[in-house]
């Protein structure tokens, strides 16, 4: 079999997976988890044989036109190179522990059919992106996922939360969408096509003629699908949804989508001076930002959301300074230890009975009763931590040695300052990812609150995963000088300056916190009393099992060390910086004002001259009906009098004539 027919095979077979799984879902209840596994788990095998058959330093592309446009043509065709490659088989691997953690995770759920199959179809869109060799096509892909999206998050839609939270998160991301759409219209426009490998021809001769536009157009739907500043707010309330599917969006699919197209496309928007400090600046603003929010939180999930958001923008970061073999690295490291990172927490969340706020600082003795979720947790948030010689150690230098090289002038292809920027910003928040990261740690595994209820031994389909992921999150990075190929053939060694730097900012903010935690845990008396069982993963549940055992609110815990740090910056990180509120002000509240104006404009002036007509017509046909009376005799006088009075009118005008004339 071909290459091409593999690389081919690799979207196409999650794809038949989801619709055998919707069709048989009900009927035939046996099929659905072999249908929901095999597929995904056939694609990862053919994504690793397609990434060895390409070798990284070859690139496989293969195109048909699907119908004549009259303009510029649509090619379903496919453009595979090393970064395509590796993501391909970083979408597969993770998507195939998802779903083998998701039979155990949701194996008394309902609705286990449809969200399998909607999974199965939401890596299919993932890898239709990854492979597509024509913008349009990766466009079908792009848009798939943000459906998918809005199902599963929304999988427990009888919680308000999970409703609204799924709203949020299309509504926001298709914000972006437009103007990206927009933007590939205008590059396809200004290229004469669709397909990525002539748009890139046409880039490296100069005959992109709105480079500037075209690249800030693209990169409103890159922060939307990525959660980059300013359209970051949606994935933190997207944590509404199962956990499995958490790890899914924020490990290999969805937010992972707009930094692959940006690595795609680099040269386009290396191409302006303006987009790159742009992408920068944004990079720099969610790093930093993001890092502050998740030092703030209490829930498990939504510390780990605004990570995702932070790693994100080391990512865009290294985008900016022009590195994308640093971004396409931290994007795979970054996969392997949050997909850990949440399904570890889904392990925490089936021991501890609740989704709810009580997770992190309300239960204790999770260590002993969850050991696998214990060790396999503390590896991720080593890697996430940047700790040597964890995953994400590497990778993360990698980002602050491109940074130091283009701040320094070493690189020409993006501006000095942008350099800068990134570097100041990836330090500082290096400080700060330890800070949370081990805050996460001590609360959760270390609390000083009620004993974790015993719900009997973790599910073998989900601690198997977990030890699965542990070990790209310990050792992937040790991979990268054999990758050389699949990225661009640049080392990503670190170097000494930024090692030191990032280590030891890292190790300060994670000592910083550990003698925080310690002052304050001393002075705060411990309370430990039974807890109730929480049956359904509803957000209020926690608040009444919170007042059950009389403990004080996640945001009034005096035991919280990152209440210390932030000190008056607590309140504002915790609520995401009030960005939700100030949006609500400036877009919300004018969108709901114009349309209360729209509607009364309808009802009182459109409605006015649709009651009128019909008044009008209502009136004829009455004064029609009065004049039908069914007397002969009535209707004779009526044509008597009419050629009376038309007699005499002809008589008045023949004498106007006539004396006229005279």
């Amino acid at each position: 079999m071909t290459t091409t027919t593999l690389a081919v095979l690799v979207p196409v077979l999650p794809f038949l997976g989801a619709i055998a799984g919707l069709a048989v879902g009900r009927a035939a209840p046996g099929f659905v988890r072999p249908l929901a596994v095999l597929p995904t788990l056939a694609a990862a095998v053919l994504a690793v044989l397609v990434a060895v058959r390409q070798g990284g330093n070859t690139v496989i592309e293969t195109a048909t036109e699907l119908t004549p446009t009259g303009s510029v043509p649509i090619t379903l065709g496919l453009y595979v190179d090393g970064f395509a490659a590796l993501v391909a088989v970083l979408v597969g691997v993770v998507a195939s522990c998802v779903q083998i953690y998701s039979t155990g995770y949701l194996r008394e759920d309902p609705r286990y059919p449809s969200y399998a199959a909607l999974v199965s179809l939401f890596t299919a869109a993932m890898l239709l992106v990854v492979y597509s060799g024509d913008l349009m096509v990766l466009l079908v892909g792009w848009e798939v996922m943000g459906i998918c999206s809005y199902f599963l998050v929304g999988h427990y839609w009888e919680t308000p939360e999970a409703r609204s939270a799924s709203l949020k998160a299309f509504l926001v991301t298709k914000l972006g969408d437009v103007p990206f759409l927009f933007g590939l219209f205008a590059l396809a426009t200004d290229a004469g096509t669709f397909r990525i490998d002539g748009i890139l021809s046409t880039v490296a001769s100069g005959g992109l003629d709105h480079p500037t536009l075209v690249a800030l157009l693209l990169l409103a739907g890159v922060a939307g699908k990525s959660a980059q500043f300013p359209l970051h707010t949606w994935l933190p309330d997207a944590m509404a949804g199962p956990t499995p599917v958490s790890a899914l969006i924020h490990a290999a699919t969805m937010v992972a989508a707009g930094i692959y197209f940006v690595a795609r496309l680099l040269p386009v928007f290396a191409a302006s001076a303006a987009a790159m400090t742009v992408l920068a600046v944004m990079a720099a603003v969610t790093m930093v930002g993001s890092a502050l929010a998740a030092l703030a939180q209490d829930d498990i999930k939504r510390v780990l959301a605004y990570s995702t958001i932070g790693q994100l923008g080391y990512m865009a970061g290294a985008l900016a300074v022009g590195d994308r073999g640093a971004a396409v690295f931290h994007l795979l490291s970054h996969a392997a230890f949050k997909a850990l990172l949440f399904l570890a927490a889904g392990a925490v969340i089936h021991a501890a009975g609740t989704n709810s706020l009580t997770t992190m600082s309300r239960m204790s003795g999770l260590a002993k009763r969850i050991p696998d979720a214990y060790w396999t947790m503390t590896v991720a948030l080593l890697a996430l931590a940047a700790i040597p010689p964890f995953a994400g150690f590497f990778s993360k230098e990698a980002v602050l040695v491109a940074a130091e090289h283009t701040a320094l002038g070493d690189r020409t292809n993006a501006p000095a300052g942008a350099g800068w920027i990134v570097l100041v910003a990836g330090l500082l928040t290096a400080l700060l990812t330890a800070a949370y990261a081990l805050r996460l740690w001590l609360r959760t595994f270390r609390g000083r609150g009620a004993e974790a209820p015993d719900h009997g031994r973790q599910p073998i389909a989900m601690t198997s995963v977990l030890w699965v992921l542990a070990i790209p999150s310990l050792g992937f990075g040790l991979s990268a000088a054999y990758l050389d190929d699949w990225f661009d053939g640049e080392a990503l060694t670190p170097t000494l300056t930024t090692a030191v730097l990032g280590t030891g900012l890292a190790v300060a903010g994670g000592a910083v916190l550990y003698a925080v935690w310690r002052t304050v845990t001393a002075r705060t008396p411990v309370q430990r009393t039974a807890t109730p069982h929480v049956a359904h993963p509803d957000a209020d549940a926690g608040l009444v099992e919170a007042e059950a055992l009389h403990l004080p609110h996640p945001a009034e815990d005096p035991a919280d060390p990152g209440r210390v740090l932030l000190g008056p910056l607590h309140g504002p990180a915790a609520d995401g910086f009030r960005l939700d509120a100030l949006y609500a002000k400036v877009f919300v509240r004018p969108v709901l004002g114009a349309a209360s104006l729209v509607r009364f404009l309808d009802r009182e002036v459109v409605d006015t001259y649709v009651r009128g007509a019909a008044g009008t017509a209502k009136g004829l046909g009455w004064l029609v009906r009065r004049a039908q009376t069914g007397n002969v005799q009535t209707y004779l006088s009526v044509l008597l009098a009419g050629s009376v009075v038309l007699a005499i009118a002809a008589v008045a005008l023949a004498l106007a004539n006539a004396f006229a004339g005279a």
